[in-house]
C-alpha cells in the first residue's frame, strides 16, 4: 500500500478521497488554485502545493506541474478524482513516465473509450449493443445532415469527446439541425479541444441506466446498476441505486454486457458503463444499448456504496498497488436502496443557469451522508462546477430511502446563493418519481409544475419579514423594543411589507393581504398554523428553511440605485463568463426570442435572447470579452424611435 498519495482535483471529490486516505493511514497533498487558497480539501490533506491561477488551464489542468509536485513531496502515486486530467491518457503516460502510479486504468484503456465512436466500434466487436447512429470520422455538415435524415428524427448530436452533457444537441427535424451542429461543435471545442461530433437515435422513452464495473487488468466485476434518469439539459439531478424496475434478467444481461465491455480492453480500476434504455414497454434484456464509458470514479458512486457496503476508493488503491481484485462477482449482492441528490448552486427558473456567491450560512442534517468541498464562508467560484453538496441516503427499501432524501434535503439549509434545494425537494415528492416511473424527460416534461412547487409561498415570506425584523431574535421575542415603531415598513431588495407590532408574542404583516403572526418560544403560527419552518438570521440577510426556502436580503438604497441607471432595454450577463459570439449589429432589428449573444461559462454555452422586438441601440461586449455578472451585454430600444 502507498504511503503518500497526491490528489489532482478539488472540491468534494478531492475531501471524498482524503478520507478514505485518512482511514487507511495514507497521507495525502492536495494541490490548489489561486481560488482554492482556503478550500476545504487544501485544509484536510497532510500537505498542500499551489498550482498557478483560477483558470483550470492554469492550475488544475497543468499535469507538469501536478507531477512536479508529486516528487517534489514524496508522493508515490496521483489519485486524479474526476474531471479535469481524470480521463487524459496523455498524463497518465507522463505519470508512468516520472516513476509514479497512476491510481485509475491505463493509458490504453482511456484512449480506447476515450472517443465515443471509436469506443462504440469497439464495443460492437465485443459483443456489446451500441445505439443506431452514425460515429464515422466524415465530418462535413452536410454529409452529418444526410446520416440524421438516414437514422431518423428525432436524433442526438454528440462530441465523440464529451461528457457531462456539453458538446449535445436534440434535434427533432431537418431545419433545426444546422444551427445545432454549429453549437455542438463550438461547445466541444471550447469543454475538450476537439469539435467532432457523432450523430445517434434519440431514443423517445429513454432511460439512463449505467453499471458501476471494476478491474483489475486481468477481470472484472460489476458492481450493479445506478439510474441516472432524471436529467436536465444532460445532466444529472438524482440518482438511485439500484434502478426501479430492474429485473434479474435485465440485471444479468447489463452486467454481463458491462463486464465484457471492461475485460475487452484489459480495464483496471473503477469504471462505469452508460447505458441508454427503452422503457417504453418495461426494462427488457433486448432494449439497452451501449453509450459510452466513463474511465474514472462517477460523481454519483457513494450510491453504489450504500448498497454494496464497498468503499470505491479503498478498492481503487488496493488495485493501484499491486492487489487483485478484492472481490469476486458472486461474493457482491444488493442491501436496500441508495439515492444521490445534486445540490448545486443554480438559478433553476433561469433555465439552470450556474451561480455563484459567498456562503453565508451552511448546515447539513445528520442523518445522511453528505460529500461536499465547502464549509460557511466559502464562496462558489465561477470558474469550476457551482456543487454545494451531494446528500446521499440509504434506506431497506426504495420508499424508505426517498422518505429520507425528502426529509434529508428539507433539513438542509444554504444561504448566500440562488441553489436548485427547492427544486430537489419537488423533484423528491413528484408522483410519478416516487412510483418508479422515470425517463430522462421527465423534468423537462414536468418544469413548470417542478417550479411551481419549489415557489416560496406567503406563510415563509411572512416568516422572513419577522425575521428581517428582528422578532426572531430571542432576546427581543418576547416583548416590543423601546427602540423600534410599533408600525413600520419591513423592506428588502425585491419588495416590502407593513409590520405591526400588536403586543408580546404577537405581530401583524401586511404582504397583498393581512397575515397573523404570533410566537411561544421557539413555535411559530401563521393565520392560526404551527409552523415548520425555520427562521435564520445571518450576514446576507435572513433565510427561512424546512418548507420553501425563502431568502430575504436587507434593502441597500445606494445598490439599488446603481442597477436602475442601467435603464430598459439592456441585456445583461446573468453570471461570469466569456463572451463567445454576438450575433448583432448596432442599428439591426430583432424580435423577441432571437439570439444576441452566446455566453460561456463553467463550460457551458448560453444564449441569451430578446426580450422584446426592438432595434439594437448599442452592442456594449464583443467576442472574447470576459464579464462579470450584471455586466450590460446590449441595449434595445424601441423600433419607433
Amino acid at each position: 500500500m502507498f504511503d503518500k498519495i497526491l490528489i489532482a482535483n478539488r472540491g468534494e471529490i478531492a475531501c471524498r478521497v482524503i478520507d478514505t486516505c485518512r482511514r487507511m493511514g495514507v497521507a495525502t497533498v492536495a494541490v490548489y488554485s489561486d481560488a482554492d487558497r482556503a478550500a476545504r480539501h487544501v485544509a484536510m490533506a497532510d500537505q498542500a502545493v499551489h498550482l498557478g491561477g483560477p483558470a483550470p488551464a492554469d492550475s488544475y489542468l497543468r499535469g507538469d506541474a501536478i507531477i512536479a509536485a508529486a516528487l517534489a513531496t514524496g508522493a508515490q502515486a496521483i489519485h486524479p478524482g474526476y474531471g479535469f486530467l481524470s480521463e487524459n491518457p496523455g498524463f497518465v503516460d507522463a505519470v508512468d513516465a516520472a516513476g509514479l502510479v497512476f491510481i485509475g486504468p491505463s493509458a490504453k484503456a482511456i484512449r480506447a473509450m476515450g472517443l465515443k465512436d471509436a469506443a462504440k466500434a469497439l464495443m460492437e466487436e465485443a459483443g456489446v449493443p451500441v445505439v443506431p447512429g452514425y460515429h464515422g470520422a466524415n465530418q462535413d455538415p452536410a454529409h452529418l445532415a444526410d446520416q440524421a435524415a438516414a437514422i431518423g428524427y428525432p436524433v442526438l448530436i454528440k462530441a465523440v469527446a464529451g461528457g457531462g452533457g456539453k458538446g449535445m444537441r436534440r434535434v427533432d427535424d431537418p431545419a433545426g439541425f444546422g444551427e445545432a451542429l454549429d453549437s455542438a461543435r463550438s461547445e466541444a471545442r471550447t469543454a475538450f479541444g476537439n469539435p467532432d461530433v457523432l450523430i445517434e437515435k434519440y431514443v423517445l422513452s429513454p432511460r439512463h441506466i449505467e453499471v458501476q464495473v471494476f478491474g483489475d487488468g486481468t477481470r472484472a466485476v460489476h458492481l450493479f446498476e445506478r439510474d441516472c434518469s432524471l436529467q436536465r439539459r444532460h445532466q444529472k439531478v438524482i440518482e438511485e441505486a439500484p434502478a426501479p424496475g430492474m429485473t434479474p434478467e435485465m440485471r444479468a444481461a447489463m452486467g454481463g454486457a458491462a463486464v465484457k465491455a471492461a475485460e475487452a480492453i484489459g480495464y483496471s480500476g473503477a469504471g462505469t458503463i452508460e447505458f441508454i434504455v427503452d422503457g417504453s414497454e418495461g426494462l427488457r434484456p433486448d432494449r439497452f444499448w451501449f453509450m459510452e464509458m466513463n474511465t474514472r470514479l462517477q460523481v454519483e458512486h457513494p450510491v453504489t456504496e450504500a448498497i454494496t457496503g464497498i468503499d470505491l476508493v479503498e478498492w481503487q488503491l488496493r488495485v493501484a498497488s499491486g492487489e487483485s481484485l478484492p472481490a469476486r462477482q458472486e461474493d457482491l449482492a444488493i442491501q436496500g436502496h441508495a439515492f444521490e441528490a445534486r445540490l448545486y448552486a443554480e438559478d433553476v427558473a433561469a433555465g439552470f443557469l450556474p451561480a455563484t456567491g459567498r456562503l453565508s450560512h451552511l448546515r447539513f442534517p445528520d442523518g445522511a451522508r453528505i460529500e461536499t468541498g465547502v464549509r460557511p464562508g466559502d464562496a462558489i467560484s465561477p470558474w469550476y462546477d457551482p456543487m454545494i453538496a451531494k446528500v446521499v441516503t440509504h434506506g431497506a427499501t426504495r420508499a424508505v430511502a426517498l422518505r429520507a432524501l425528502e426529509q434529508a434535503l428539507v433539513d438542509t439549509e444554504v444561504a448566500g446563493s440562488v441553489t436548485n434545494l427547492d427544486f430537489l425537494i419537488a423533484l423528491a415528492r413528484h408522483g410519478g418519481f416516487r412510483r418508479g416511473e422515470v425517463d430522462t424527460g421527465l423534468i423537462a416534461r414536468d418544469l413548470d409544475a417542478l417550479i411551481a412547487d419549489s415557489a416560496p409561498d406567503a406563510r415563509a415570506l411572512v416568516l422572513g419579514v419577522v425575521g428581517l425584523a428582528g422578532l426572531s431574535d430571542p432576546a427581543v421575542r418576547g416583548g416590543v423594543t423601546l427602540w423600534q415603531p410599533l408600525r413600520r415598513t419591513v423592506a428588502w431588495d425585491g419588495g416590502q411589507a407593513m409590520l405591526e407590532v400588536l403586543g408580546p408574542g404577537a405581530a401583524r404583516v401586511t404582504l397583498d393581504q393581512a397575515h397573523d403572526v404570533r410566537w411561544q418560544g421557539d413555535r411559530w403560527w401563521v393565520d392560526g398554523h404551527l409552523c415548520r419552518e425555520r427562521i435564520v438570521c445571518h450576514a446576507a440577510g435572513v433565510s427561512v428553511f424546512g418548507g420553501r426556502t425563502v431568502h430575504l436580503a436587507a434593502l441597500d438604497p445606494l445598490a439599488r440605485a446603481g442597477a436602475e441607471d442601467g435603464g430598459d432595454g439592456l441585456t445583461r450577463s446573468p453570471m461570469p463568463g466569456l463572451v463567445k459570439a454576438v450575433h448583432v449589429t448596432q442599428g439591426q432589428a430583432v424580435a423577441a426570442g432571437d439570439r444576441l449573444v452566446v455566453l460561456e461559462a463553467m463550460k457551458m454555452e448560453h444564449s441569451l435572447t430578446a426580450a422584446r422586438d426592438g432595434l439594437v441601440a448599442e452592442v456594449l461586449a464583443q467576442a472574447g470579452d470576459q464579464v462579470e455578472a450584471g455586466a450590460p451585454l446590449i441595449r434595445l430600444e424601441d423600433a419607433d424611435v
